[in-house]
């Protein structure tokens, strides 16, 4: 026990509070008092790799380096991309369901082939590559005639280059419909699966942080951004939905997490269903 303790850094409340403001102001997480010691936990090896003794020293590191690599390095830590293929599945239902046919109608009948969606929080890509395969499956043979987009963004790059890579541990498919499964992935070893090295390029993958201003110069028909607004607080979890409305075409689609609730006085957007919501449509 004394061992333990003797290597577990400890973290001052004004070092605390330092790096609190910095990953907020940086990046929109809010670290409470109760993610102290996550944070300790999750920086400590950090701290002695660069050779600092304290949590003081490595905040002066990190806002000292114009590389911004080590701002990386500290975004890596601190998020958290836990996902797996197939998770809350009534939303890829509903948007294989509904929303696809009924945008691809409308598209269709405006003589416009162009469909465009948007992963704002692509972790190690399983949630882009299950939205890849709802559109490879609506689109079908008819694929070649459409120009359908999907962007994945994310802030970390270590999570972005897993993503490219494709492969995926027995644990992260386990849900996925077996039907996906056989047409899109393919048994690497016992223990991996590699998805379709085609499905992956059919989604392009870009390192964004929320915090920035929306480059795009078009707006996107379906916007995934599920499960990470809980790391922000009302103001920020706000500005950005306000933000992501303004990218959104009329008649278009945001979803966001089972645990993410918009509310409904202030939103934008029309609530569907749990998750699920709505920009109302032109006119």
């Amino acid at each position: 026990m004394a061992t333990a303790q003797k290597e577990m850094m400890t973290i001052t409340d004004d070092e605390f509070a330092s790096l609190r403001d910095l990953v907020y102001d940086r990046f929109g997480i809010n670290l409470t008092d109760r993610k102290r010691t996550l944070l300790v936990g999750r920086l400590q090896q950090v701290i002695r790799n660069h050779e600092l003794d304290s949590f003081e020293a490595y905040h002066d590191r990190v806002t000292a380096d114009e590389s911004g690599t080590l701002l990386d390095e500290l975004v890596n830590r601190v998020s958290t991309n836990f996902t797996y293929f197939w998770r809350e599945p009534d939303h890829f239902e509903h948007l294989r369901d509904e929303v696809l046919p009924d945008l691809m109608d409308s598209l269709r009948a405006a003589g416009s082939y162009d469909l465009r969606l948007w992963c704002a929080a692509a972790a190690t890509g399983e949630e882009p590559c299950v939205l890849a395969m709802m559109l490879r499956e609506a689109l079908a043979h008819d694929r070649s005639r459409w120009k359908a987009g999907l962007l994945a963004t994310d802030i970390s790059q270590r999570a972005l280059d897993v993503a490219r890579r494709g492969v995926y541990p027995d644990r992260a498919l386990d849900k996925l419909p077996k039907a996906l499964l056989g047409r899109y992935c393919r048994r690497t070893d016992t223990e991996t699966w590699t998805v379709d090295p085609g499905l992956v390029a059919d989604v392009t993958y870009r390192r964004f942080n929320l915090m920035n201003e929306l480059p795009f110069k078009a707006p996107f028909h379906v916007i995934f951004c599920r499960n990470v607004m809980i790391y922000f607080d009302q103001p920020t979890r706000a500005d950005l939905v306000r933000r992501m409305y303004d990218f959104v075409v009329p008649g278009g689609y945001l979803y966001v997490g089972h645990s993410e609730s918009l509310g409904r006085v202030d939103c934008p957007f029309d609530y569907v269903r749990p998750g699920i919501y709505r920009r109302q449509e032109a006119g």
